[in-house]
């Protein structure tokens, strides 16, 4: 893989008359074996190209169908280029987007290729008598996709289909009418299915070992039948709790289920009633509790009831509840670690509560609004000057910082604030310098700066000394260009790439490489 070329091939600098030598390039390529891998990949960076023309873009889709496949996704191909018999990938991909012709439809469902049937199941507004062929098709993983995204009226018919696999797709698709879903949620099909993936392949009854040695096996972990077909309809039923569209009322006994990932799948419905909320509250497993906690439609009630509760997660996850009452907020925050995140209830404060909040003796709780970035002034002022670190580095990056200010969080905390210094929008290139040279060093300022459009050189080249630092800096348009040819030779390929794809590499830099390109090109010819 040439990571130079391909650095080069995805340039926002690289002017047409070379986009088209390198679209050459992975055409000769391509034709051989020794480098048709690299021609391949070449052409991939450059169909992710959103300025090439439409004859670039046809002579890309010429070189074979995965390339044409591509520039359809990008919005390159239209109907009027592709032939499905020569590009069926590409064709398929206009189907997926709901641009193909009726009659492509019509040929890929008697496609002699499974592979190809399959993919055009999925695709949306498919003629009625296309659907129809697919739902009777020959093999199994083609009506099951078929069953994962077709209409309601589809939905229906497959609902009762006799394998189980079709009906678990069925229960999964958000189409399917509530009333369907909610029989298949009691598992009260009328007429009970007669296959399902575990007796189509083994002697039942069975049950699959969940560390099954056989390298071919691809049966769900723990699938199961004894003539009932229980592991699929299990899933069915969990796919059903899962879906939107099953109607709330048909999932109220799953609360008290003997499954725990059932109850924990309930507990994550925004639509519960009151009493099935209060049955999950008192749940034995925490992880059905933290799931409620963290329910956005659970109510005051439950939320100070859970507030209370030291099972796993519990807290935490209320802490993130957009309805959770400040005063159980402050309390939970000095008990809970929440780390550098704006929480949903601080981030709709009112500005009373975030004048409470900030002024808190807890410097825990002072940090939660200090994650705010339209604080007043005088507020945020009185944080920058906080004595706790943390609460520091929270409000570092806030606008409307001064320089003054923000050197005044450096020389009170160091290293700890020196990366939340660095995101604040307001730094100035000298103060980005500066903390690009900061001893110790701080390798999250380092990431920080290098990622800044605002960022000067001089920063830059101190970011070049930190790995993760040096493969973002050297695709920044601030990086002199005389350095950005030594990264070149760099031995991360990252780095290669970035410094091949900087937009102030220099024109003839990029005519150079893609000449000698051009050339193993025809050495290679004249070799082979």
């Amino acid at each position: 893989m040439n990571h130079l070329l391909l650095g080069i091939a995805a340039n926002p600098s690289l002017p047409s008359d070379l986009t088209d030598r390198l679209i050459a390039i992975t055409i000769a390529d391509g034709h051989g074996c020794a480098h048709a891998d690299a021609a391949d990949d070449l052409a991939e960076a450059l169909a992710r190209r959103t300025d090439l023309s439409h004859a670039q873009t046809l002579a890309l889709a010429a070189r074979c169908d995965d390339d044409a496949a591509m520039l359809v996704h990008g919005g390159g191909l239209t109907a009027a280029d592709i032939d499905p018999a020569t590009r069926p990938r590409a064709a398929l991909a206009l189907l997926d987007a709901g641009v193909g012709r009726p009659e492509w439809a019509r040929r890929f469902a008697e496609d002699a290729d499974a592979r190809r049937r399959w993919a055009l199941a999925s695709c949306p507004d498919l003629p009625p008598d296309v659907t129809a062929r697919l739902a009777a098709d020959p093999d199994l993983d083609v009506i099951e996709e078929l069953a994962l995204f077709t209409t309601a009226e589809t939905a229906t018919r497959l609902a009762g289909h006799p394998h189980a696999e079709i009906r678990r797709a069925v229960a999964a698709n958000e189409a399917t009418p509530p009333a369907v879903l909610a029989e298949m949620a009691a598992g009260a099909c009328t007429v009970p299915a007669e296959r399902c993936l575990v007796c189509d392949r083994e002697e039942i009854p069975f049950v699959h070992d969940p560390y099954c040695p056989r390298p071919d096996c691809d049966l769900r972990a723990g699938a199961s039948c004894d003539g009932s077909h229980e592991s699929t309809v299990y899933d069915t039923q969990l796919a059903a709790l899962q879906n939107p569209a099953t109607p709330i009322e048909a999932l109220t006994g799953f609360a008290d289920h003997p499954s725990v990932l059932m109850r924990r799948e309930l507990a994550a419905r925004t639509d519960l009633s009151p009493e099935v909320c209060a049955r999950l509250a008192a749940d034995p497993d925490p992880g059905v509790r933290g799931e409620l906690a963290g329910n956005p439609s659970l109510g005051e009630p439950f939320i100070r009831a859970l507030a209370a509760d030291t099972g796993y997660d519990v807290r935490r996850r209320l802490l993130h509840h957009p309805q959770i009452p400040l005063d159980v907020l402050t309390q939970l925050a000095d008990l809970v670690g929440v780390g550098p995140v704006l929480l949903p209830r601080i981030a709709t404060a009112s500005a009373a509560e975030v004048e409470e909040v900030s002024a808190s003796p807890a410097a825990a709780v002072r940090m939660l609004s200090a994650e705010r970035r339209d604080l007043p002034p005088a507020i945020r002022d009185a944080l920058a000057t906080d004595p706790d670190a943390k609460v520091v580095k929270a409000v570092a990056p806030h606008p409307g910082l001064t320089d003054t200010q923000l050197r005044a969080m450096v020389a009170a905390h160091g290293v700890q604030v020196v990366a939340g210094v660095a995101t604040n929008p307001d730094a100035s290139p000298k103060l980005l310098a500066d903390l690009a040279r900061h001893s110790p060093p701080a390798r999250k300022a380092l990431i920080a700066i290098a990622g800044r459009a605002d960022a000067p050189a001089a920063a830059l080249i101190a970011c070049l000394t930190d790995k993760k630092a040096r493969r973002l800096a050297a695709g920044h348009a601030a990086l002199p260009p005389p350095v950005i040819a030594d990264l070149f030779a760099d031995d991360d390929w990252r780095v290669v790439e970035g410094a091949a794809s900087n937009p102030s590499l220099p024109v003839s830099v990029m005519g150079e490489v893609v000449a000698g390109e051009e050339a193993r090109v025809v050495a290679a010819a004249g070799t082979g």
